[in-house]
């Protein structure tokens, strides 16, 4: 792949000064091996029996005595924090994401869902298609600021890295793991071309032209082009975008087949180093509801909707829909939510107020968009009916998609109280959930650190059941005033291990490290890794995350699938007055559930 590399920071054009000021980052700490030993075994005592408990203690313990494996491995990482940026990003990463053999979308992409919007006629789809596409590319050139942290240690100066990996990586699809690839350079690159997606067709949209960057009116010509192009039913070839909706190593293999053809190699090098991808679906002909919205982010809505109508390697598609459903599939292995949040909000707040925009003069001669063409052998048409069925049986079979607004009270009536508004919703969901504890994940933002990504807050903490256990004994004599003292120790409980895991002191990476370092050292996988304590510990039934919005585009929303099969996805934005939540889950596992309760 001309022009890719190594995944390396952008310098944002005269923001030198302000991004300079990240040489002082701290490079992320390794725990003490005792103290994330001692933590795993407090976080997983009530989530697995007695006697399985015991021999997880007795492991634990082995591997951490004096002279034993545990100081080995530990002794090893600190070496490798010495001589790397980020001990655990290259481990982390591949773990997290480019491992991960499922497809992308539902199991992996999140996306953000925009306010319906009400098109009256296809020019209103063209314009709000043009505005996402010249706001995106203002977002791309403009200088970003020193982003600081909020919340919890407010103040602190953070790792800008994700942000310019937005418009410029890709992930490339291998047979056993993924390679996430960037444009290398030592500024943002000036943008060139986008990737237009309409009706199943891709086209070259060149946003430069003469060395002029094309106004909001030229966007709207070439669109209109690209729109009657696509009508074309004379011109139209095979929905490849299907393609990249199956796992990762069934892509890999259609890939691997495609590339021998010079045509399609061409086509696949101009989606890999464009900007973005720009989706312009068609009515999906559902009720425009919230939930019906999130679903068609999610999958498209199938093979016979607008799920060919997708690239899901790229970071950024921006989906406009007919019939007024938009919004943004993020791929998520190049940066976090809050990254995408802080770039949706900067598209919905100028699409509001396109007059704030700094207009640029039109260029004289628009040459015509460039179609995508595709040379496909029998094997690929039968790779994409392949590809077509198992993005269909997800739909139809397993999955299902609950957006809620909570309107009783916002995160203003939590801090009243002198609680942290995400302890609160975290333990809530403790409560909501359960029949059972079950292995919790919450990300917590590591960008205090150089390449900082996440770590887990472990939400499911002793404390929290013990709350949750009082108020749902109907037994209990457990008076009101001990059931809020009860919550009062979870919600500390919660805070105290977000902070640890903010500043680099959580368990998770740390036990990623030392396992990944094992087998650097070719050793045989150590027991505690191979116990199945820690195979518990990683299955996520409740897989959580908060993205908040500003008030301004307080209607937007998140929402992403379960990681296991049992799980359910859930993602929160507490506003002033009012909460939404967004949970996506697997419906034939939860009817197994519900018919064999524990």
């Amino acid at each position: 792949n001309a022009g890719f590399g190594k995944a390396t920071v952008k310098r944002p054009r005269g923001s030198e000064c302000s991004y300079d000021r990240f040489s002082a980052l701290h490079k992320l700490p390794v725990p003490a091996l005792q103290q994330t030993l001692d933590m795993y075994l407090r976080c997983m005592r009530h989530l697995v029996s007695e006697e399985q408990f015991r021999r997880t203690k007795d492991i634990t313990e082995k591997f951490g005595a004096p002279g034993g494996l545990g100081e080995l491995l530990q002794e090893k990482l600190l070496e490798r924090k010495e001589t790397k940026d980020n001990w655990v990003y290259d481990y982390w990463l591949e773990d997290m994401y480019l491992n991960n053999r499922l497809a992308l979308p539902v199991n992996s992409s999140p996306v953000m869902v925009f306010p319906n919007q009400n098109f009256r006629a296809q020019s209103d789809t063209l314009r709000y298609w043009s505005l996402s596409i010249l706001v995106g590319l203002c977002f791309c050139r403009h200088a970003l600021p020193v982003d600081y942290a909020r919340g919890q240690l407010a103040g602190t100066p953070l790792c800008m890295e994700q942000y310019y990996r937005l418009f410029t990586s890709y992930r490339l699809p291998g047979s056993k793991t993924d390679t996430l690839v960037a444009q290398e350079s030592s500024v943002m690159p000036e943008p060139e071309h986008v990737i237009v997606a309409c009706k199943n067709q891709f086209f070259v949209l060149d946003v430069v032209i003469n060395f002029r960057r094309l106004s909001e009116k030229d966007l709207y010509t070439q669109l209109q082009k690209i729109k009657r192009m696509a009508d074309s039913e004379e011109e139209q070839l095979p929905p490849i975008g299907l393609l990249t909706s199956d796992g990762r190593t069934e892509w890999a293999e259609a890939r691997s087949i495609l590339v021998k053809d010079s045509t399609n190699r061409d086509s696949l090098d101009m989606i890999e180093r464009s900007v973005c991808v720009v989706c312009l679906d068609e009515s999906c002909g559902i009720e425009p509801s919230a939930t019906n919205r999130a679903m068609m982010m999610l999958h498209g809505g199938g093979a016979d909707r607008s799920g060919g109508n997708r690239w899901y390697d790229k970071p950024l598609q921006f989906v406009v829909g007919a019939d007024g459903c938009c919004g943004v599939v993020c791929e998520h292995s190049p940066f976090e939510g809050i990254v995408l949040v802080q770039c949706t909000e900067y598209v919905l707040k100028y699409i509001n107020s396109p007059s704030k925009l700094v207009r640029a003069d039109s260029v004289s001669e628009l040459p015509a968009p460039r179609r995508l063409r595709w040379k496909c052998s029998p094997k690929i048409q039968e790779l994409l009916t392949a590809s077509a069925d198992k993005l269909q049986r997800q739909i139809n079979k397993n999955l299902d998609m609950n957006v809620h607004k909570f309107n009783s009270y916002g995160k203003d009536f939590i801090k009243k109280q002198k609680m942290s508004p995400d302890a609160y919703i975290q333990v809530a969901l403790q409560f909501a959930f359960y029949k059972r504890p079950v292995p919790t994940y919450e990300s917590a933002s590591i960008r205090r650190f150089h390449q900082g990504r996440v770590d887990n807050i472990r939400s499911s903490t002793a404390e929290a059941l013990v709350f949750v256990k009082s108020m749902t004994d109907k037994n209990s004599s457990v008076t009101d005033a001990e059931k809020m003292e009860k919550l009062w120790h979870a919600i500390r409980a919660q805070t105290h291990y977000t902070i640890l895991a903010i500043t680099g002191m959580a368990i998770d990476n740390h036990l990623l490290g030392l396992r990944e370092i094992a087998k650097e050292l070719n050793l045989e996988e150590p027991e505690i890794f191979t116990d199945e304590t820690y195979v518990i510990s990683n299955q996520f039934i409740l897989s959580t995350s908060q993205v908040c919005k500003n008030k301004n585009t307080r209607q937007m929303f998140c929402c992403y699938g379960p990681v296991v099969p049992n799980g359910y996805g859930v993602c929160y934005n507490p506003q002033s007055d009012h909460i939404i939540f967004s949970t996506c889950i697997n419906v034939l596992h939860l009817l197994l559930e519900v018919h064999h309760p524990l």
